[in-house]
């Protein structure tokens, strides 16, 4: 009964902790945004008056305007593609649907600062297809800083993540309805709109509501790519809003934060409510049923060729033309490519020891840090396991709070902490800060992994341990844990390449020893610094290609 007793102790001591991890930034940044100054200025006193301020400013809602036109062209581009993508490679013959399902995932492994430098170099003013164009055909048709290739390109390069939960839901189904509406003749697109997707309604508009937050979330595009026109979303807006009044403007910041999370509170709210009534559609009971996947006939190298042409414009585009630019020394109208080719641009990037540093400092956060924030997903998700208690279902909403902060909010509010708390202070300029905001960023995203592997374990083995008289601890300790090892492994490693990628959550930490490559490379942009920035850019896409092949290699499934 004690042993009991003492792990039901420690499971509340580490959902308690877990809250406090969880809910500090957030308090802390309601606080500021009621102060009149930042919350370490003496003189800061409780007011209304930064949100009179924001809300009176023009730009703050121009923002808001074009991030919600930007979320809903987002949503309507990828969506449609998500599922059209799912179909193809689940339920029909498709030639060649081994080989594309990997590359499929791709973008979302991709740092979207990086592909936005990518189109930049390729398609922008002076990028090598928009010079060759010039040069051959006369002026684009095409401008890659407007509002519409914005919405554009985020839509395409968000469709992974659509694909993945609308794939998923298409595998579970089983293929009797498809197999009657191919019996009545129905073509392929038919039994697609009128069968296959309708079954996975749940899914597309969880994944709906997903891309639609991620829009109020994304950075790097906006940042890349509407800047050059003046573009303004909430993102950009609040990195531009740092020295809004001279001097930090950390009221005003929370205002914009407290906005952004009272918008992405009801849509974390309503994809749980989504799950929940997705098992209204469920169709696979006991028995499962083959799948006879649907025949495309003449329409499977076309439908090989669809997909291939959009990773080919996703994917293959931004990165050869940022591979190529990283090694010519300038680019523009009369050049000869041939005679610009040069080796100088990675010279001068090893030499930067500031570089060199946010090289190893990336590389050190991913695999150290992912494993230590993977053992930290594991405490908490073993203090959930199987225990049937109020203290777990508030911990179910507690690891959702942090879904409802992008990545650049996440690690202000960290930052804030750290200079809030005096004895966190010394440790805000160290990785160790970097590593708290990343920890906390990807902390539903890295529990629900860990979960899907404790969920592998059968009770019984457990339960066989608490007969032999080994208390809660040590049952998970001497079972539990080695039968979900390569669960850990697997999860690890898909935090290790999203650390990689990671880039706007370390924007406010960056400092002296502490850069990693996705904020350096922003700092370094600002700074007209191109060479370096495309150079920085490839090896950031060369960490995360090794990453991939080795999960790949190990058997990781990174669809599920």
């Amino acid at each position: 009964m004690s042993s009991a007793v003492a792990g039901t102790s420690t499971r509340r001591v580490v959902i308690a902790i877990t809250a406090l991890f969880v809910l500090a930034p957030i308090l802390l940044i309601t606080y500021q945004s009621f102060l009149t100054a930042p919350f370490f200025d003496p003189k800061a006193q409780l007011s209304l008056w930064a949100y009179e301020f924001v809300f009176n400013e023009p730009d703050f809602w121009r923002a808001l305007g074009t991030t919600a036109m930007l979320a809903v062209g987002m949503t309507a581009i990828s969506v449609p593609l998500g599922a059209l993508l799912a179909f193809l490679m689940t339920r029909t013959d498709m030639p060649g649907r081994s080989v594309l399902e990997p590359l499929l995932l791709v973008p979302i492994f991709l740092s979207p600062l990086v592909l936005a430098f990518g189109y930049v170099v390729t398609i922008g003013p002076v990028g090598f297809i928009t010079v060759w164009w010039k040069q051959y055909l006369g002026t684009p048709f095409w401008d890659i800083y407007s509002f519409s290739s914005l919405v554009l390109i985020a839509g395409l390069t968000h469709a992974p993540h659509v694909y993945l939960y609308a794939a998923s839901a298409l595998r579970s189904l089983p293929g009797d309805l498809e197999e009657a509406a191919r019996v009545t003749g129905a073509k392929p697109g038919r039994v697609a709109m009128d069968v296959s997707l309708p079954m996975i309604t749940p899914a597309l508009l969880f994944s709906g509501v997903l891309i639609f937050f991620l829009g109020f979330e994304v950075f790097g595009l906006p940042l890349i790519l509407g800047d050059p026109q003046g573009l303004l979303v909430l993102s950009t807006y609040l990195y531009k809003l740092t020295n809004k009044l001279g001097v930090p403007s950390y009221q005003l910041m929370a205002v914009v934060v407290m906005v952004i999370i009272a918008v992405a509170l009801p849509l974390v709210y309503m994809q749980r409510m989504l799950l929940r009534t997705a098992q209204r559609f469920i169709a696979v009971r006991g028995k499962a049923v083959r799948t006879n996947l649907v025949a495309l006939r003449a329409w499977r190298w076309p439908a090989f060729l669809l997909i291939a042409g959009w990773f080919a414009g996703t994917v293959m585009l931004p990165m050869m033309g940022l591979v190529l630019r990283s090694f010519v020394s300038s680019w523009g109208l009369g050049i000869n490519l041939l005679e610009v080719l040069t080796l100088d641009n990675y010279v001068e990037l090893f030499e930067d020891s500031e570089v060199v540093s946010a090289i190893i400092n990336s590389v050190a956060i991913a695999t150290i840090g992912g494993a230590l924030t993977i053992a930290c997903y594991t405490i908490i998700g073993l203090a959930q396991h199987r225990w049937n208690s109020a203290w777990v279902r508030f911990a179910d909403y507690i690891v959702m709070l942090p879904r409802a902060m992008p990545g650049i909010v996440a690690g202000l509010a960290i930052f804030w902490v750290f200079l809030f708390t005096k004895p966190l202070a010394p440790l805000r300029t160290t990785l160790f800060a970097v590593w708290v905001a990343y920890t906390l960023v990807w902390l539903a995203y890295g529990l629900r992994l860990v979960q899907s592997a404790l969920m592998q374990v059968a009770p019984e083995l457990e339960e066989a341990a608490r007969v032999t008289g080994a208390g809660v601890g040590r049952a998970m300790r001497d079972v539990t844990i080695p039968l979900i090892k390569h669960g850990m492994l697997a999860a690890w490693l898909l935090i290790m390449l999203i650390f990689v990628r990671e880039y706007s959550t370390a924007v406010y930490l960056l400092g002296p020893g502490t850069e990693v490559i996705g904020s350096l490379v922003v700092s370094r942009w600002a700074g007209g610094a191109v060479d370096i920035v495309t150079c920085l850019s490839c090896i950031n896409v060369a960490l995360i290609s090794l990453g991939l092949l080795v999960a790949l290699r190990l058997g990781v499934k990174l669809h599920g």
